[in-house]
Order: structure tokens, then C-alpha cells, then sequence
């Protein structure tokens, strides 16, 4: 009887299974035939004319217009944190809008100060109040100094700009709906979208790894570090207009099996490359002043926990610059390593861990690194090169992109330029950068120099000969699996 009873939950618990998944492929299977998996996009030319100002997002709602279809379905979410958790959070929305055709609410960069993450009643408002419709008079008002209005302290500490100015989005938009315009107020959706409150569907987190979403069903309990599990199926035949989430932070977040889905979600990271054609005439000026063959490295050590770690990640970076890029033994690193930091104690070779993600997403051989490569006349090495042949390789370009202040007299990164004569930093080419300091916001007026420089590093750095990157770090992930890859022409790498 106990076996009878075994075999009956077993076979309940699979017609259960069979019927969730019937149900899950009838869903995928109807949006497939409204065009939610419309063909693949490719991915733009990286050599195109960029000089020619990219096409505007397709039916952009223009203020005291009401120009709507009462049809029209949306996504929504609340972007927050600095730009690279931004960037991932829109990755992740694009991906989601396409899979459950809807028209995505898109939202502005925010650049400068952030909007640190808050449960979504909280980050709604702070998104509300953000705005600077009463501070038009700031931009008439000096940056500093005891005639600025006190409403006017804040005013240049952070700006917005269309995702659209920054990165092309054109070739998503020929297959994703996108809008721009929203202010994160209801009486915008009611007034310009007709979508009243009893037409929304909410899911507020509150918490910043509440909701996950995957596109497969499953008894199991919540995968990766969030809380609950949205089955996107569930969400496809929403009856409501607008769909609004929280955060979509997080390069785990999406959990997805389906290979459709999967290559639409790469899509969308290969589209995050920065076009803009004045970053793009400056990064290429500074590439060819460097000599076009360079090394890269990507450090970022000027805040937060990366300050924290800061001498631990120079070194590792320092390690794998000299063995996984230019292929020295651990014995020749260590030794050369005691010979130039005498004063340093107790040195081992750190753990330099296998880059999985990488490895399953392998990309053709390199071209072999030029043995003369060198910098442009004018743009002199910071020391004698080293006159040994056995040290030949270090008199080669490197290129340091880092957020580090006054890294030229930083005496961590002094690590770099004592082993490598010709080190060079942003700060090193002022002719290039002259045109982005003229930048303003179109939406405040707020100059935008400052903001474009840490876009502009990365940019120079991606177009290395190779790149080594700081652990943990979004930026150094994106400079990695992203810009270098697209930059040469290779597959990207997805994580999450």
C-alpha cells in the first residue's frame, strides 16, 4: 500500500509538471506569433559614420501632447546607483520588455551624485522629487562662492542624459518599443499614456535581491542569492497596461534557459558600447598617440571597498599584467618583483583565478604584439626603459584607466610605472579631452567634462593590445566582457 501510495504522488506530481510546462511553452509559444521573438537583431557597425547624430527612439511622447494607443502595453522599473548598475539594470528591462512585448518606459542616465537604492515606494518618490523644473535660475548663478542661492548647492553635483546620446540603441528599437519622456510621476502616465492607477501592475521590492526572473519553471526553491522567483510567463498575459517594477540591478537577475532568450539578452550587452562621436573622437586620438599597441589596465581604487582593497588589487592586477598578458613564469614575476620593492615583505604569488565565464566563450588568437611598439613622437615615456633585454617587453605602451586622484603621484600605482618606463594616464593627453569639456547637458545645462572622463578611460583602455581588470568590479567587468571584445571583433562574454 505504502508503494501504491508513493507511485500515485509521483504520477501527480509529474502530470503537475507536465501541465506547468505545457502552459509555459503554450505562453512563449503564443508571444512568439505577436513578434515578442521577432529575428535577432545584429549588431551595429562599429566603424559606421559616427559623426552622423544617432536617429531619435521611435513615437518619443513630447510634453503637452497626448499621443497614445489605448492598446499600448508598458514596462516600467527604477534605475538607481551609480552608472554601471544603471546600465545593467536597463540590459536587464530591454531583455524583459522584449520577451513580454511591451513598450519600455525608458529612463535617463542619471550621471554624478546617485540615487542609492531604496524599497520602491521610497526610490519612486526620490525619483519624483529628483527634478530640477525649479532650479532653472542655477544655471545663471556662479559654481562657487557666497552669491550662489542655497537652493543651488546641489544643482551641479549630478545631471541626465538620454541613454540614446551615450550608446546607440537604434538597432534594439527596430524590434523593442522604446519611450522616453517619463518623469516617474502617475499624473505623467495618466496625462501623456492615459494609464490610470487601477491599471498598473505593481511589483515593489523591498529589498534589493527580493525578485529574481526566469523564463523556465521550477518546484525549487530560489536560485542565486534573491528571495522569490517571477516565472516571466506569469507577467506575458498581464491584463494591465503598465507593468511597473523596482530595481533590475543585478547581472544574476535575470535567469534565463532559453537559448532565444539568452542570445537576445547578449544582444542588448553588445549594444552598451559608447558611441557617442565626440568620447569616440577623443578615445581614437588618444589610441593613436599611444601608438595604437598598447596594454591596458583597468583599476578601480578611489572609493568604497576598492579603496579598501586598493593595494591588493594593484598588485593582483600588477600579476596578471605580467603572467597571463605577457606570459612570465611565477619565478621570473617574483623575482623581478623583490628586485624593483626591496622594502616589501613576506612576498608570494598571489591566487589568480580562473576566469570561467571567459573560457566558456573563447575568442581566436591574438595577433603577435609588436616587439617595437612605442608611443607617438611627442608623447615621451615617464622613465629611462629598462636597457636589459631580458626587460625589453616592459618598455612597451601600458595605458592605466583608473579613478584613483592624481594617479601619476599615486604611490600605489607606482607599482606600475616603476615597472613599466612607459606608463601613461589620462591626464597625460589634456590636447584630447579639450573637446568633451565643452559639453553640456541639453536637459540642465550642467557641463559635462567631469562625468565623460571615466566613459572616455574605458573606452582607451578597451582598444588595448590586452586588458587585466580589478575584481569584483562592474566597470572592470563591462571594460572586459564588453568594450574590449567588441573593439576586436570578438563574442562577448555573459555573466549571470
Amino acid at each position: 500500500e505504502k508503494q501504491i501510495a508513493v507511485l500515485i504522488i509521483v504520477l501527480l506530481t509529474a502530470g503537475l509538471a507536465s501541465l506547468c510546462t505545457a502552459y509555459y511553452l503554450f505562453v512563449v509559444a503564443s508571444r512568439m506569433s505577436t513578434g515578442s521573438t521577432s529575428e535577432l537583431v545584429q549588431p551595429p557597425n562599429l566603424q559606421a559614420n559616427l559623426d552622423i547624430p544617432p536617429p531619435r527612439l521611435n513615437n518619443p511622447v513630447r510634453p503637452g501632447h497626448q499621443s497614445y494607443d489605448a492598446t499600448d502595453r508598458y514596462l516600467a522599473y527604477l534605475p538607481h546607483s551609480g552608472f554601471h548598475n544603471q546600465r545593467i539594470a536597463l540590459e536587464n528591462a530591454l531583455t524583459l520588455a522584449r520577451i513580454l512585448n511591451r513598450t519600455l518606459l525608458l529612463p535617463p542616465v542619471r550621471l554624478g551624485e546617485p540615487l542609492s537604492y531604496a524599497p520602491f515606494d521610497d526610490l519612486y518618490q526620490m525619483f519624483a522629487d529628483s527634478g530640477k523644473e525649479d532650479l532653472q535660475h542655477c544655471v545663471q548663478q556662479p559654481l562657487h562662492g557666497p552669491r550662489r542661492a542655497p537652493e543651488c548647492e546641489e544643482y551641479y553635483s549630478y545631471t541626465e542624459i538620454s541613454w540614446n546620446w551615450l550608446v546607440d540603441l537604434s538597432g534594439l528599437g527596430q524590434a523593442q518599443r522604446l519611450l522616453e519622456g517619463w518623469d516617474f510621476t502617475d499624473a505623467w502616465l495618466e496625462d501623456r499614456l492615459g494609464i490610470s492607477a487601477d491599471d498598473i501592475y505593481y511589483l515593489k521590492d523591498s529589498a534589493r535581491n527580493e525578485y529574481s526572473f526566469q523564463d523556465f519553471f521550477t518546484f525549487d526553491a530560489p536560485a542565486r542569492k534573491f528571495q522569490q522567483s517571477v516565472q516571466i510567463a506569469t507577467l506575458v498575459h498581464r491584463p494591465e497596461r503598465l507593468i511597473q517594477l523596482g530595481t533590475l540591478f543585478g547581472s544574476s537577475r535575470l535567469h534565463l534557459r532559453s537559448s532565444i532568450n539568452y542570445d537576445l539578452r547578449k544582444q542588448v550587452r553588445e549594444h552598451m558600447v559608447f558611441t557617442n562621436p565626440h568620447l569616440v573622437r577623443a578615445a581614437d586620438s588618444i589610441r593613436d598617440a599611444l601608438g595604437g599597441a598598447y596594454f591596458g589596465v583597468h583599476l578601480r581604487i578611489g572609493d568604497g571597498i576598492f579603496e579598501w582593497n586598493a593595494p591588493e588589487n594593484v598588485r593582483l592586477a600588477w600579476w596578471k599584467l605580467l603572467h597571463s598578458v605577457l606570459g612570465l613564469p611565477h619565478e621570473e614575476i617574483l623575482d623581478l618583483e623583490r628586485e624593483l620593492f626591496p622594502d616589501e615583505e613576506d612576498l608570494t604569488p598571489p591566487t589568480l583565478k580562473t576566469d570561467v565565464p571567459a573560457m566558456r566563450t573563447p575568442h581566436p588568437p591574438l595577433p603577435p604584439f609588436p616587439p617595437e611598439a612605442s608611443s607617438a613622437p611627442g608623447y615621451k615615456c615617464r622613465k629611462t626603459p629598462h636597457p636589459s633585454a631580458k626587460l625589453a617587453a616592459l618598455n612597451a605602451p601600458v595605458f592605466v584607466s583608473t579613478d584613483a586622484p592624481s594617479p601619476a603621484s599615486n604611490l600605489l600605482l607606482a607599482r606600475f610605472t616603476h615597472t613599466f618606463p612607459c606608463t601613461f594616464f589620462l591626464g597625460d593627453f589634456p590636447t584630447q579631452v579639450t573637446s568633451l569639456r565643452d559639453l553640456k547637458s541639453p536637459v540642465d545645462g550642467v557641463p559635462l567634462g567631469s562625468f565623460m572622463m571615466p566613459f572616455l578611460d574605458a573606452m582607451v583602455v578597451g582598444q588595448a593590445w590586452q586588458v587585466v581588470g580589478t575584481e569584483q568590479s562592474t566597470f572592470s567587468a563591462f571594460v572586459t566582457d564588453v568594450l574590449w571584445r567588441r573593439y576586436h571583433g570578438y563574442e562577448i562574454v555573459q555573466r549571470g
